[in-house]
């Protein structure tokens, strides 16, 4: 016989919805239930091989049994937002896979799939109705098969009209009499009251039918029941009407049309599956076919393995060029080399074992390398190229052309991606999963970076980032590969002698803690801690875990006033830390030069900053005046020379007062007031005189708090005040700065509506989290989205300083060099006779990096140390 498979949409995309965890694209576009249909389609197709398939939905709107019973469904939960928006995916979906979909006014999809049914088993075909919902049971037959799921969505059990009556004692029909007498709570059907299932199986098993239930109430035992089927006789044979699925819907069904023959439009779902970051599909879907096909294409691949073919090949090239390579010791500046660096051009990819060319003929390899890298009529596309320009830094070659960077171009579109490698590119863009390791497997991947170029070229310019990419993303690369290659000069003997300052303050320290606690312990095991803490010094318990007492910052801070232990406990952590990290750490990545060469992170945050590692310059505590000392033993590169801070002053509130437009703290900034003690002086309703050191910490507090949406309740932890009055310090707040309060909540609307906010230079921050159903989830979304425009507009705005004053530094031919970014803050390496010349260059480059109503302020310092230019 042939085969129908008949999908219960609505049912199974609420059962995928609930089965399996929330799963978002990097764009927020919610898929968990689109994944479990897209898979239990896939395994009934791969254990039914049926001939036709067939996908039915509920339509919106009343059907007939809203407006015979108007109480019909009523209190069932309105469907969640995440569920609604994955219904047009499936329905996409369903049509790319030439799958027919039905829905009809007035009916629900239960009928359509009855009617269906019937049909093709008139036809003499055999039906497998797939669904999460068990009022399909009553049409099981001989030939109709209802396959029910049970755990999540792929374990399912099976009944036809035999194994139906096995199990249940009564045939398919006699289950809608059973559903009568006991009512549904999910479909609102009222049944008869008191009739439970067991009791409604059993009188069905006994007379056989609602009817005859009521014909012979006088043989029923039990008075209750029997009253209740008499005064509800009605209502009992309405519900078996409500119950029953109607098998003859006005509704065409042509088989021909539907036959499946694996046919469907192969272009559109590969660029939907790539959207919704589900490429295995593809697999599923083509069996492979397709995919291996394009994965054994011939790869036109010529190995450049002596210098003179490699020579050759620079003097060949022009046009644009498609350039990957490979790096070894890239942990070290001083021992960082290039490999092989592999050239794509007019489809023909050349291989270049550039180490081997380098051991054969140092100097007519490396001008080979010049020729192209220096030729600005060869554009260059270059995956991730900060590190290839740094090894040519080392190399004294510039580059010329350098037109795009793939890997940056990625992170704007997207900046929560876990990688940027080309690979995982090639996944996600053109659905391809290149394997291998080889040379030759090398150059099959660089061979796909014109079409990642491609596509991420034109991407750049749909989401209007043409701007951000080309004036601050792309030229930072060369700011940052150039800090990279000079480094920061370390003292050395000052860092040994740090440390053995350290040492004795982590042992006075230590010492301190015993005497308190009046017996020495382990400090760094929270298990003997938590026993000094909560049983010898009976603090009161915050939190426990599954192996005792947590000791953790957050109970630390709770108790800080609890005992003098505590501030202790806090300092000894800190500079423990500190000494392991910066003081012993700091010594292990001096390099030969006597610099620390730290890498530069420009695809890692989602908030558009920067990072470091090797080492983490970025973090350094300085809380405590041992976490800056660690800055003493930063140093200029030359004796003469000295170190040039340039700090913007609270460019959050800046960017805040900017982007909101409130006239009153604009005003503020304009007329250089303290902002904090304005904000005081308004929150208090005092005179700015009269303006205590804590009123102004505590207006600091909430200005700060307010830029990354804090609640009344975070409020009122950090300032120790009870929520009530963090809840009014708010209330003035936004009573004095009333565009602050209308901006952020535009932004919430603006990534609930979009699924993404965007920064002064449209830097997107996709924030899936504000769509969530889960209150903590979402709550955590709207912070985002009141924060990553301020944090992120201040990382274009530091970011295009950068670029500038390195334009400026370079066009004038000056020998200063900027050597380090943290935060709002550049640190310069400063020529003693360029001294004013650079300070002025750099405090109008901040100052002046965009054009803004509100003033941009830059605090500037210089010192012979970090310590002292801070």
């Amino acid at each position: 016989m042939e085969r129908l498979l008949i999908l219960d949409s609505n049912a199974l995309l609420n059962r995928a919805f609930y089965a399996i965890p929330e799963l978002t694209t990097s764009e927020g576009i919610h898929t968990n239930a689109v994944y479990g249909f897209v898979n239990m389609l896939f395994k009934m197709k791969e254990e039914l091989k049926p001939d036709y398939i067939v996908a039915a939905f509920d339509k919106k709107g009343p059907t007939f049994r809203h407006k015979e019973y108007e109480d019909y469904k009523a209190g069932r939960k309105k469907m969640p937002p995440e569920l609604a928006e994955q219904f047009p995916i499936i329905k996409d979906l369903l049509e790319l896979l030439s799958i027919t979909k039905y829905e009809l006014d007035g009916f629900e999809a239960d009928d359509i799939i009855g009617s269906l049914a019937k049909h093709a088993e008139k036809n003499n075909i055999e039906v497998f109705i797939v669904t999460g919902d068990r009022d399909a049971l009553q049409l099981a037959s001989e030939n109709i098969n209802v396959v029910i799921t049970k755990k999540g969505v792929t374990e399912t059990a099976t009944y036809n009209y035999k194994s139906f009556v096995d199990e249940f004692g009564v045939t398919p029909t006699q289950f809608i009499d059973v559903k009568g007498l006991m009512g549904d709570k999910s479909d609102n059907i009222p049944g008869v009251p008191g009739v439970g299932e067991k009791t409604a199986y059993k009188l069905i098993q006994t007379y056989g039918s609602i009817e005859e239930v009521l014909n012979n109430i006088d043989n029923i035992s039990g008075k209750k029941l029997k009253e209740n089927l008499e005064t509800y006789r009605e209502q009992a044979i309405f519900s078996k009407k409500l119950a029953t699925i109607i098998t003859e819907v006005p509704i065409e069904f042509d088989l021909e049309e539907i036959k499946s023959q694996d046919s469907y439009n192969r272009e559109g779902l590969k660029k939907l599956l790539l959207k919704l970051q589900m490429k295995s599909m593809l697999d599923k879907i083509s069996k492979g076919e397709d995919i291996e096909e394009e994965q054994s294409e011939n790869i036109d691949i010529k190995y450049i393995d002596n210098c003179k073919d490699f020579l050759d090949l620079a003097n060949f090239l022009k046009d644009r060029i498609y350039i990957t390579y490979e790096v070894k010791n890239s942990e070290k500046y001083s021992e960082i080399q290039l490999v092989n660096i592999n050239i794509s051009f007019n489809k023909e990819n050349h291989y270049i074992k550039f180490d081997e060319l380098v051991k054969e003929d140092k100097e007519t390899s490396y001008l080979a390398l010049k020729n192209i890298m220096e030729n600005k009529d060869i554009k260059k596309v270059i995956h991730d190229g900060k590190s290839l320009i740094t090894i040519l830094n080392k190399l004294d070659i510039a580059i010329e052309g350098f037109e795009f960077d793939t890997a940056i171009a990625a992170y704007l579109i997207n900046s929560a991606r876990n990688s940027y490698d080309l690979l995982s590119l090639i996944n996600e863009y053109l659905g391809e999963d290149v394997k291998g390791n080889d040379d030759g497997f090398k150059c099959k991947i660089n061979s796909k970076l014109e079409e990642i170029y491609n596509i991420l070229s034109i991407k750049i310019k749909e989401e209007n980032m043409e701007e951000l990419y080309y004036k601050v993303e792309h030229p930072l690369i060369f700011v940052l590969s150039s800090m990279e290659s000079l480094g920061f000069n370390i003292n050395q003997d000052m860092l040994n002698d740090l440390a053995v300052k350290f040492k004795e303050e982590i042992k006075t320290t230590e010492k301190e803690i015993f005497d308190l606690a009046e017996e020495e312990f382990n400090i760094n095991s929270p298990k003997q801690l938590g026993k000094i803490l909560f049983e010898k010094l009976d603090l009161p318990v915050i939190k426990k875990t599954k192996t005792g007492y947590s000791t953790n910052a957050e109970v630390l801070e709770k108790l800080q006033d609890k005992h003098e232990i505590i501030p202790k406990i806090t300092y000894y952590r800190q500079i423990t830390k500190l000494n392991s990290t910066y003081v012993e750490g700091l010594k292990n990545v001096v390099d030969v030069d006597g610099k620390i060469h730290s890498t530069f992170n420009q695809t890692v945050t989602t908030t558009g900053r920067l990072s470091s590692t090797e080492p983490n310059l970025q973090n350094i505590p300085i809380k405590y005046e041992m976490g800056r000392e660690i800055r003493k033993v930063f140093i200029p590169n030359e004796e003469e020379d000295i170190l040039l801070s340039c700090d913007y002053s609270q460019i959050e509130l800046r960017v805040l007062a900017e982007l909101s437009k409130d006239k009153n703290m604009i005003e503020g900034f304009k007329h250089h007031s303290d902002i904090h003690r304005k904000t005081a002086s308004e929150v208090f309703k005092v005179p700015l005189e009269e303006v205590t050191p804590l009123m102004r910490s505590r207006a600091k507090a909430v200005n700060f708090g307010i830029v990354y949406g804090i609640s009344d309740f975070s409020l009122s932890q950090d300032l120790h005040i009870t929520k009530k009055e963090a809840s009014e310090y708010m209330e003035i707040y936004f009573d004095r700065y009333p565009k602050i309060k209308g901006y952020l909540d535009s932004l919430i609307d603006e990534a609930k509506e979009n699924g993404f906010v965007l920064t002064i230079l449209n830097r997107r921050r996709f924030i899936p989290e504000i769509k969530s159903s889960n209150k903590i989830v979402k709550a955590l979304g709207e912070r985002l989205a009141m924060n990553a425009p301020i944090q992120g507009s201040a990382a274009d705005i530091i970011k295009l300083a950068m670029v500038n004053v390195y334009n400026t530094l370079k066009e004038k031919e000056l020998k200063s060099k900027i050597i380090l970014q943290v935060h709002d803050e550049l640190i310069l390496n400063v020529k003693k006779d360029e001294l004013e010349q650079v300070q002025n260059i750099v405090k109008n480059e901040m100052e002046k990096v965009l054009d803004m109503n509100v003033p941009l302020e830059v605090d500037i310092n210089t010192g012979n140390t970090w310590y002292e230019a801070k």
